[in-house]
């Protein structure tokens, strides 16, 4: 692993809520600096002006390109030139194309390993616009851009649980009819795999919840099956647990990871019951992106009350698995050579065989 410090993107979000505010509070306290290099996506004319009105501290150097980032500061990427009105607290075509610019910046920037992790700040998905293109969110759009056909996850993270939702993106009138074991199977075992390899747990347990709060068809036909051939390739899955009884119990302290059925089965619970506020993360793709899921918050946005601490874990968070994902990768790359070879006519293997040269 190299000996520097973790370049971290982060996108300004959209122009007219919190994201500036959640930035400057952030690197307020100069110990995240000792973590990491941050690289602010933005416009410094935006950044002035959010500063002003905010009445915040927010020192930032302004430079032209990535190669111009340096340790210590928090650099602000002059991602384009032209002026944006900026209007606090309203939704408007100009401050979702001004989003959309600098993430468009940050994945071509990526591709050419400008930085190692990228943050992004809130965006208003219904306000970013672009023919033929429906911005679901910013995952999905990553996933467009880098995914290389990979499908996202979105992880939801907080200091007390992790939680992937199987149907997501399903509204919850087709949710009975989206459900498969196959899903369930999938879902579980790319849970499985992101929880071993980016939070360094070797054998996590995963709850996998059930659909009704009764034992139903879907828990008989394909929930339970999913989870016995899950349990028979080696993932340690357990379940299926109501939502009820898994929540109100916290059998959650148990597991390192919950599949939820449904958006509304879980993550309201996993917002209610944090601390210090969630976490998505992206899973299952190249980049490692996160972002913390405050929404844009135009109904405060301009007065100085936004709260940073999940943004601030969103940075934190994606540093961790950088490292985390360095450090399992690595063995990975470099596996030792045998030291042995197989004789195929007995199958014996011997040790360490030498040609022996005959002598006359």
């Amino acid at each position: 692993m190299e000996n520097r410090k973790i370049r971290v993107a982060i996108t300004h979000g959209d122009t007219n809520g919190i994201g500036y505010e959640l930035i400057f509070k952030t690197f307020a306290e100069p110990e995240i600096l000792e973590l990491c290099t941050p690289i602010i996506y933005g416009s410094p004319k935006i950044a002035a002006y959010h500063r002003k009105v905010l009445d915040i501290q927010g020192n930032f150097s302004i430079i032209n390109n990535v190669a111009e980032a340096t340790d210590g500061r928090v650099n602000l990427l002059a991602c384009f030139d032209e002026d944006v009105k900026v209007e606090m607290g309203v939704a408007s075509p100009e401050s979702g194309m001004a989003a959309l610019k600098v993430l468009d910046k940050a994945m071509t920037d990526y591709r050419e390993n400008a930085y190692d992790v990228l943050v992004n700040c809130p965006m208003d998905d219904g306000n970013i616009h672009i023919g033929g293109y429906r911005f679901s969110n910013t995952g999905k759009y990553i996933e467009a851009s880098l995914g290389e056909g990979s499908k996202a996850a979105t992880l939801f993270i907080s200091d007390k649980m992790r939680l992937m939702v199987a149907t997501e993106g399903s509204s919850v009138k087709d949710i009975a009819s989206v459900l498969t074991k196959e899903l369930v199977k999938d879902k579980a075992t790319l849970f499985f795999k992101t929880i071993r390899r980016d939070f360094n747990i070797s054998n996590p347990r995963l709850a996998i919840l059930a659909l009704n709060p009764n034992q139903g068809k879907e828990e008989q036909e394909i929930i339970a099956p999913a989870i016995k051939e899950l349990i028979e390739t080696g993932v340690q899955a357990f379940g299926p647990y109501t939502a009820a009884e898994f929540f109100e119990n916290d059998y959650y302290n148990e597991f390192d990871g919950i599949l939820a059925m449904f958006y509304d089965q879980g993550v309201p619970s996993i917002k209610a019951l944090a601390t210090e506020g969630v976490v998505k993360f992206n899973t299952n793709l190249p980049i490692i992106t996160t972002e913390p899921d405050c929404h844009v918050r135009f109904d405060i946005a301009g007065q100085c009350v936004a709260d940073e601490r999940s943004f601030r874990h969103a940075i934190y968070m994606a540093i961790d698995i950088h490292r985390n994902r360095a450090r399992y990768d690595e063995p990975l790359q470099h596996p030792l050579q045998k030291l042995y070879h197989e004789k195929h006519d007995d199958g014996e293997k011997v040790r360490f065989s030498v040609s022996k040269k005959k002598h006359e």
